[in-house]
């Protein structure tokens, strides 16, 4: 069964850092990326990563300061987020699929992880 597991979320001042990890198991996927969900607002897309060209895409409004990678030998995707603001605030999730299609669309991701709290306190 395919899993997406979670972490590395947690409270930082505003200004601060956090990487975000999500292991894959039971197969590999054409791409990867996150979401988030501030509360009581839409899920949004935030970056991805194709996986076999490495090809990386990013939200304007974290173009610069977050940066995703991969490691093909742990199947494991990170969000390193730096120069946090307070408009991060919200669950992150991790999300998989097998489609080359956008990677911004909720609608190309068959697999989702659990989600990870970030905060980023003013």
């Amino acid at each position: 069964q395919v899993q997406l597991v979670e972490s590395g979320g947690g409270l930082v001042q505003a200004g601060g850092s956090l990487r975000l990890s999500c292991a894959a198991s039971g197969r590999t996927f054409s791409t990867m990326g996150w979401f988030r969900q501030p509360p009581g607002k839409e899920r949004d897309f935030v970056a991805a990563i194709r996986w076999n060209s490495n090809s990386r895409y990013y939200a304007d409004s974290v173009k610069g300061r977050f940066a995703i990678s991969r490691d093909n030998a742990k199947n494991t995707m990170y969000l390193q987020m730096n120069s946090l603001k307070p408009e991060d605030t919200a669950v992150y999730y991790c999300a998989a699929g097998s489609s080359m299609g956008r990677v911004d669309l909720l609608s190309l991701y068959n697999y989702w992880g659990q989600g990870t709290q970030v905060t980023a306190s003013s």
